[in-house]
Order: structure tokens, then sequence, then C-alpha cells
């Protein structure tokens, strides 16, 4: 089973990307899915979660209201739109996949990690 986060780059402060996670040899429409970051030097942050059903989504602070959190089960995909980019914002971002069906923020939840993907944003 794997999970691979892409569309990552360069962004300069203020300006909008969107990442997609796609998962293979495996469907996770009936698992909780998140996003987590880690920047150079800090500790892995929490960014967004969502349930199975795609209604259900919760934020870290730091990104509520900026970041919106989404799924479409038909295509096994995960997404996290990302508007008003900081530089604080810039970490490696990876997509998850929770052990039960709802979206949670706690590691020990998560029973898969995704290959990251870079995102910089300059100032």
């Amino acid at each position: 089973v794997q999970l691979q986060a892409s569309g990552g780059g360069l962004v300069q402060a203020g300006g909008s990307l969107r990442l997609s996670c796609t998962a293979s040899r495996r469907t996770f429409s009936n698992n909780g899915m998140g996003w987590f970051r880690q920047a150079p030097g800090k500790e892995r942050e929490f960014v967004a979660a969502i349930d199975w059903r795609g209604i259900s989504t919760i934020y870290g602070d730091s990104v509520k209201g900026r970041f919106t959190i989404s799924r479409d089960n038909a295509k096994n995909m995960l997404y996290l739109q990302m508007n008003s980019l900081k530089p604080e914002d810039t970490a490696v971002y990876y997509c998850v996949a929770s052990r039960g069906a709802a979206g949670t923020e706690r590691t020990s939840d998560m029973r898969y990690w995704g290959k990251g993907t870079l995102v910089t944003v300059s100032s």
C-alpha cells in the first residue's frame, strides 16, 4: 500500500497551491485521511484531517481559514487547497490514512504515511 503526495513547489507568500494524494493497491474510502507537515529542524505538525465521508473536517490552528481539505472517494484521492500561504508554511507535506473512519490529529491513529511533497513559500 502506498500513498503519494504531489503538487508541492515554490510559491510566493500570499499565493496558493493544491496538494493531491493518491493511493495505490487499495482504497481508503472507509478511512479517515489527513495531512501532516514537517519543516526543517521542527517537529511534525498536524495540518488537517477529514472523515471517510468527506463531511467532517478538522484543522491545525496555524492553517485554519486558509487551508481546505477534501476528498474524492470515487477517484481515491485526497486534496489540500492552500491559500494565503506564508513562509512559515514551508515544509514537507505528508498525506496519511487513519486506522478508523474518523479524521483525527493523533499520530497514533495513523496507519499509513505517504511520501511527502515539498512546499516552499518565499517571502
